[in-house]
């Protein structure tokens, strides 16, 4: 059955990446969860997609100019809607803890977005983190940055590693062969254009960001292992319309 996984959290219906949004997810059951972890000026682990604050929050710069006392003033919220005035960027371990007191017991899926700006030690930091205590979930590691891959599997290499990619097949042919990969996020357009080849692909597929019911449809025909999708509430029940058919 093609698991659902909320792309950072609900965020279709809340503002990305927000304590409100992974709660949602979590209403709604989803199988696995999503999120981004950069770091700030100080060093610390936050959850948010851009390398900017611009786009999610009532700031302006980098997250590498903020502090994390500095970036917890920031609005993540508002320009979502007003009902979310006042809502924070979450410290990583503020995530984790909210999921485990929400009782999640799917698949953490981490993305260390390393793909635009290095964050040397980012890995180590993450996996320190989660080292801290025993969870209610499972943890899959996620990035487009092979060298990432490459250093979590070296640091951690009893939890899933999973290559995000676009819809390379130069890409989607070499992660085929590499040891530690155990989990291809394709780009929902390769399945689209490719889908002989994804019901035949050897490692669990879970495209992003499948938004479209024509898309979701297709995911569940093809089998996919799940899909990453910013309405998890929605495909949770196209879902369950699907299997009754």
């Amino acid at each position: 059955m093609t698991k659902i996984f909320a792309h950072r959290g609900s965020k279709g219906t809340h503002p990305e990446n927000t304590l409100p949004a992974f709660r949602e997810a979590v209403r709604v059951g989803a199988d696995g969860v999503e999120l981004d972890v950069q770091l700030t000026k100080d060093q610390e682990l936050v959850v948010i997609h851009d390398n900017d604050v611009d786009r999610t929050t009532d700031g302006t710069g980098e997250i590498t100019d903020f502090t994390l006392s500095e970036i917890k003033q920031l609005d993540a919220g508002s320009w979502f809607k007003p009902e979310f005035s006042g809502e924070r960027i979450p410290t990583f371990v503020e995530v984790l803890t909210c999921l485990q007191e929400e009782g999640f017991t799917g698949i953490l899926n981490i993305e260390v977005k390393t793909d635009e700006k290095e964050y040397p030690g980012i890995e180590a930091k993450v996996i320190e983190c989660l080292n801290q205590q025993e969870w209610s979930f499972q943890v899959a590691y996620s990035s487009f940055n092979f060298s990432t891959l490459e250093n979590l599997a070296e640091l951690d290499p009893t939890r899933e590693i999973c290559h995000i990619m676009y819809a390379k097949q130069s890409e989607i042919e070499m992660v085929k062969h590499v040891p530690f990969i155990s989990g291809v996020h394709p780009k929902i357009t390769w399945i689209q254009e490719n889908p002989e080849q994804a019901v035949t692909y050897p490692l669990p597929l879970r495209p992003w960001t499948v938004n479209q019911v024509g898309d979701m449809l297709l995911a569940f025909e093809l089998g996919l292992a799940a899909i990453h999708t910013d309405y998890p509430e929605q495909a949770k029940l196209l879902l369950k319309s699907y299997q009754e058919r």
